[in-house]
């Protein structure tokens, strides 16, 4: 079984193939850029793509390498979640945005619950956290 580094690595590696650390960060900002605005059709429309960028690394390149070390992935339950992951009973969510002030299941379209995006680097340490959970 790969260790927590090998499969930090190939997360991280999934994740740099499809944009470099400096365009996941240009991501959120745009994103932050736009809650400053108080557009909430335009915020909707930012946030469904950003998310779905970050998903689309994980269901497309990581599930398969995931499931073979006894990880499965499922859809996030967290408005911000990347992908649910489950192994051995234990389940953990890397989310896009830091849980501080916010409350658990943000309402989308609301304007003053502007989140707090992460950057590459802490998406990326979260995810750690997360395998670290399940790989113990």
């Amino acid at each position: 079984m790969p260790s927590l580094n090998e499969t930090s690595a190939r997360i991280r590696a999934a994740h740099l193939l499809v944009r470099s650390a400096e365009e996941w960060d240009t991501l959120s900002e745009e994103l932050l850029r736009t809650y400053d605005l108080e557009d909430n059709d335009k915020i909707e429309m930012l946030r469904e793509s950003f998310l779905a960028t970050w998903k689309s690394v994980t269901r497309n390149l990581l599930t398969d390498p995931l499931n073979t070390i006894g990880i499965t992935v499922t859809q996030a339950v967290h408005p911000w979640g990347i992908a649910t992951l489950n192994a051995a009973g234990r389940t953990c969510e890397p989310i896009l945005c830091s849980p501080e002030g916010l409350p658990p299941f943000p309402k989308t379209s609301d304007v003053h619950g502007r989140p707090r995006l992460l950057s590459f680097e802490e998406v990326m340490t979260g995810y750690n956290t997360c395998l670290a959970s399940l790989l113990r």
